[in-house]
């Protein structure tokens, strides 16, 4: 069975089964929402350091600082650079089983500097913004990792609550290399949570992923006095970006591809001897990603052939799809329930109503914000390096209103409400979502038992770990 139909099956396995067993009591819960709301201000304050900082992948040196003071401060063990990362690191705090990690996102995207307004504002001398949230997500995970370990120690329960800092969501696959360091191998589960324009549990698929930039290498010479001595590189990249676009129409319907020219020349009367393009391609199983990867390949050596340049490739990151468990689903679901949607204020209604005026076909309306999206999973054609954790341990996440419904991830309207207070808002669910569900698991062995029987059962018994980056390491100068 292909890895895309074991995801898939896993998206019907339990789908509709409730979760029993040991739960948190009134007083827990109260414990948990007392000390996330408690570091309120200390979580607010993280989130928008690191909005202001804007930092992109594995650059994001002061952002991590943020969150390692935070964790460190609040009694965590810090340890910093894991993985060949040195913006990576591990916070831990208690002792013994279960082993429960949170995952925390920093890194800020690329050419979508903004404000926190509600017109298009970009900040002079900013090139990048937490356009996904990634501010939001980070400083949500600590909130709720502090919360879990407070209340670990008010019940004197044995368990180990980790915060694992992963840089380089956006193309840089901080999480794959963590898993290949082996530094999932003693948790449990691990919980995550995403910025988002909805409040949603459910527990969808994702695609597969790779990316790789193609350097083509040719001969500079004059333009107009010498073209017969040149060999233009750019002209190597026009070629394969033609051919790439021919073979659209020849890829299964559930594939993507993307790319961006990075680097084209410097002037037009030199022939360019450097060019660059990006490439990325995705697929719900990853063995069609390698499949039209070796296509495209080929298709760059064509370009190489037919243009007389040289090329090569380097691979700059790569994850596995999903693989969704719905025990933990229906837990987090239940508690996204109990902590209920994002209300907005006066003020936040007039910012959202004039974010809302610029949205392009809005897949939702204004007021979903405050609703809980009913568990209805699916198949999504993003990807995220938390697919490689989801297969190395049992995994859920969720969706909270961080920004105004019907806006898209990797926009400027994302960006503006990341840096105020209705990404702060929905921030605070999702922190007390990610405690509630943590302390359920510690309360709750055979929950716990449960999640990883379906975990084994979906991924497998004859699944063998390879990632989709293979042996390189981190690709710290992605973004330079």
């Amino acid at each position: 069975m292909t890895l895309m139909r074991i995801a898939l099956l896993s998206l019907a396995i339990l789908a509709a089964l409730p979760v029993r067993g040991a739960d948190l009591t009134a007083r827990d819960r109260d414990f948990l929402l007392r000390s996330v709301d408690g570091h309120a201000k200390d979580s607010a304050d993280a989130a928008l350091a690191i909005w202001r900082l804007a930092e992109v992948g594995y650059q994001e040196r002061q952002s991590t600082a943020v969150l390692q003071k935070e964790l460190a401060d609040a009694g965590f063990t810090v340890q910093a650079g894991v993985a060949d990362m040195p913006t990576g690191f591990i916070a831990t705090a208690g002792a013994g089983k279960p082993v429960i990690a949170i995952l925390a996102e920093f890194d800020a995207l690329p050419g979508l500097s903004q404000a926190a307004v509600a017109a298009r504002s970009p900040i002079e001398g900013k090139n990048a913004a937490h356009a996904c949230g990634h501010n939001l997500f980070g400083a949500g995970s600590a909130a709720a990792a502090i919360a879990v370990k407070e209340w670990l120690a008010s019940r004197g329960l044995p368990g180990t609550i980790r915060l694992y800092g992963t840089p380089a969501e956006e193309g840089g696959a901080g999480k794959v290399y963590m898993v290949r360091a082996g530094l999932f191998n003693d948790v449990d589960v691990a919980l995550h949570w995403h910025a988002g324009d909805r409040n949603d549990a459910s527990q969808n698929g994702s695609n597969s992923n790779k990316s790789g930039k193609f350097r083509f290498h040719g001969v500079s010479s004059h333009a107009a006095a010498a073209p017969e001595k040149g060999r233009s590189a750019l002209d190597a990249v026009e070629a394969m970006d033609m051919m790439a676009n021919m073979m659209r129409e020849h890829m299964p319907q559930e594939a993507r591809m993307h790319y961006v020219i990075t680097r084209g020349g410097a002037a037009p009367n030199v022939v360019p001897d450097f060019a660059e393009v990006f490439y990325y391609v995705r697929h719900p199983d990853p063995k069609v990603v390698h499949a039209l990867w070796e296509r495209l390949t080929k298709i760059a050596e064509g370009a190489a052939l037919g243009t007389g340049t040289t090329w090569d490739v380097e691979i700059i990151h790569g994850a596995y799809p999903l693989l969704p468990n719905h025990t933990l689903g229906h837990v987090m679901q239940a508690n996204l329930e109990r902590v209920g949607g994002v209300r907005y204020d006066a003020a936040e209604t007039a910012f959202a109503k004039e974010i809302y005026a610029t949205l392009t076909s809005p897949s939702r309306a204004l007021g979903s914000e405050r609703v809980v999206q009913p568990y209805a999973p699916e198949q999504h054609y993003g990807s995220t390096d938390v697919g490689d954790v989801s297969w190395a341990v049992p995994t859920v996440g969720l969706n909270t209103a961080t920004w105004v419904p019907g806006t898209s991830a990797h926009s400027w309207q994302a960006a503006a409400a990341a840096g105020m207070s209705i990404g702060l808002k929905g921030m605070d669910n999702a922190s007390k979502v990610l405690a509630f569900t943590a302390a359920r698991l510690y309360l709750d062995p055979a929950l716990v038992k449960q999640a990883r029987a379906e975990f084994e059962k979906a991924r497998g018994a004859d699944f063998v770990y390879q990632p989709m980056v293979g042996d390189r390491k981190p690709p710290l100068d992605y973004r330079d």
